[in-house]
């Protein structure tokens, strides 16, 4: 088999699994019924829908970055900066952490499918510093992209995910040694100051024909000066609530917005559904992601970031969109930043 759709957990992991509240019959579990499609939806359905053409999926310029020098950034600088869809880089209280980087220009098996949109992938690994924690969400071809990880390889000082997800790592010649595999409401402290605990999401896993093998999380970040929701990809439910009324207030919540469809209402928020999301969390600002590099669902490219907008505006949520690659001072949260998808 392809090396790049991992590994499954092997017997060890599988029978310390089964001794868990939230695995069931094989499977990891969410915390209430999820099903991958709306009651009303079928499968025949959703394929002939993707197969039609609709308007503005794919933007018709470049989409705007801008390039800024990460590499030689004083550690000393609380920066964030996006890289489209779910890749990020953040720099906090001397600490440099990366989430869900996809840098390989394809989010699929499939070559030449899920393409990034051009101008979306200017940014490569050989552009960051060295990694302290290396984040993975969950297993999908859009969150873990093995030839990105390859590259990271001997770059990153701990990795941290959910249960299940570590075995792909060690299959790809990772040392066991970085990687810290954790259930949703463990907590570890991989620097001194550094707080992590990973906490649910409504989503789940699989990179080839078996689902739900290893777990998908969402992650809260717990520094010297800052507390950040890392949101993984989650459709809405009472989890947010739960984690704000457990770890909030946060200064900074990171949430999916994007890859949504009428037919699959339970796995990804609705733009709308984000700011009951940053409510329910106590967060002060959030940043929408998950959109503006992929298409994976049929809505107009732009569409989730306008319509967030929106709403945060009408709900008077201060929300940060900068452009890909500019930099987010997570000590100004307060900065403005364009509407620079109304370029199109």
């Amino acid at each position: 088999m392809n090396k790049q759709f991992g590994q499954s957990p092997d017997s060890t992991r599988k029978a310390q699994y089964s001794q868990l509240p939230n695995y069931k019959d094989g499977q990891f579990q969410n915390q209430l019924p999820t099903p991958a499609l709306a009651e009303s939806a079928s499968m025949a359905r959703v394929l002939c829908d993707f197969i039609r053409k609709h308007p503005f999926t794919e933007p018709a310029q470049p989409i705007p970055s801008v390039k800024t020098d990460l590499r030689n950034r004083l550690p000393s600088e609380n920066i964030w900066t996006w890289f489209g869809h779910s890749s990020y880089y953040f720099q906090l209280d001397g600490h440099r952490f990366l989430v869900d980087p996809v840098f390989s220009g394809n989010a699929s098996p499939i070559p030449g499918s899920v393409k990034a949109f051009p101008g979306s992938n200017t940014y490569q690994v050989s552009d960051l510093p060295d990694i302290d924690v290396l984040f993975i969400s969950h297993d999908h071809w859009d969150h873990l992209d093995f030839t990105t990880i390859q590259q990271l390889k001997g770059r990153v000082k701990k990795v941290i995910c959910g249960l299940g997800v570590a075995q792909h790592f060690e299959y790809w010649g990772w040392d066991k040694n970085v990687l810290i595999e954790k259930n949703w409401y463990e907590t570890v402290q991989p620097f001194p100051g550094v707080t992590v605990t990973l906490t649910p999401a409504r989503h789940f896993s699989g990179r080839l024909f078996r689902r739900n093998i290893s777990l998908w999380t969402s992650f809260v970040l717990e520094t010297k000066t800052k507390k950040i929701f890392l949101g993984g990809d989650s459709g809405y439910g009472p989890h947010f609530a739960a984690i704000g009324d457990e770890f909030g207030p946060f200064d900074l919540a990171i949430l999916e917005c994007g890859q949504y469809n009428e037919n699959w209402p339970y796995i990804h928020s609705l733009p709308a559904e984000l700011i009951t999301e940053v409510k329910e969390l106590k967060a002060r600002h959030f940043i929408p992601v998950h959109n503006a590099k992929f298409k994976l669902a049929q809505h107009p490219w732009f569409e989730p970031l306008q319509q967030v907008c929106e709403a945060a505006d009408k709900a008077g949520i201060p929300v940060i969109t900068p452009q890909i690659g500019e930099p987010v001072k997570l000590d100004q949260l307060e900065q403005k930043f364009s509407r620079w998808w109304r370029q199109e």
